[in-house]
């Protein structure tokens, strides 16, 4: 390679950087939100209460490392395998959790779960010859997760008195949501698939 050829090669980002910290931090959340959410079985409503907290903070540091990482070009190989990993070990952390405490059917966490780790899976092993970009029926389907699983860490159904009527409501209004998620879930998964074989096809076409 010519001194040329060298200087027109983009600069490696180093892996030091703040969306990879906010990424490791994300992953460092999992089990302290898994330990609130499973605390008295799930009826703990101050426990309950610090794990809806501990999932709202990771989504939030979810969005904002994305941001950052974006904007500033810090896209590095750490960011591209941690990153939605760490996402899926907080969504799936929840869907278990809920589904250990009662609040979700384990054969939903079961289906979204083997959907989710097919598809990042997948995407990890492919990375160097196919890139297939985030859907918008995948951000749909991040974003409807997320907040029916944030609210259903909610303590809707422990709460007693004047409370006792608005948790059940919107603990119902969790479950509308969860499986407008678990759809859009399937859909964003077969869209995915799809996507890589047609890009599949076209390279071997070529």
């Amino acid at each position: 390679m010519t001194d040329d050829q060298a200087a027109s090669q983009p600069a490696k980002q180093s892996n030091w950087n703040i969306p990879n910290a906010l990424t490791t931090l994300r992953i460092l959340m999992v089990p302290f939100y898994g330990y609130a959410l499973l605390q008295d079985g799930g009826d703990s409503i101050g426990w309950r209460v610090t794990a809806f907290v501990i999932f709202v903070a990771a989504m939030i540091t979810d969005k904002i490392d994305g941001d950052i990482a974006r904007s500033r070009n810090l896209i590095t190989d750490f960011g591209k395998i941690a990153d939605p990993i760490a996402d899926k070990a907080i969504t799936g952390m929840a869907f278990i959790g809920l589904s250990i405490v009662g609040d979700i059917w384990w054969w939903v966490t079961i289906l979204v779960l083997a959907r989710e780790w097919s598809v990042t899976l997948l995407r990890l092993s492919i990375l160097k010859q196919v890139v297939v970009a985030a859907s918008q029926s995948g951000k749909i389907k991040t974003t409807f997760q997320a907040i029916a699983l944030a609210a259903l860490s909610l303590p809707l159904r422990q709460v007693d008195g004047s409370l006792d009527l608005v948790g059940e409501i919107l603990f119902y209004l969790s479950q509308v949501m969860l499986a407008l998620a678990v759809a859009m879930t399937l859909w964003s998964g077969y869209e995915f698939y799809r996507d890589v074989w047609r890009q599949r096809r076209a390279a071997r076409t070529a």
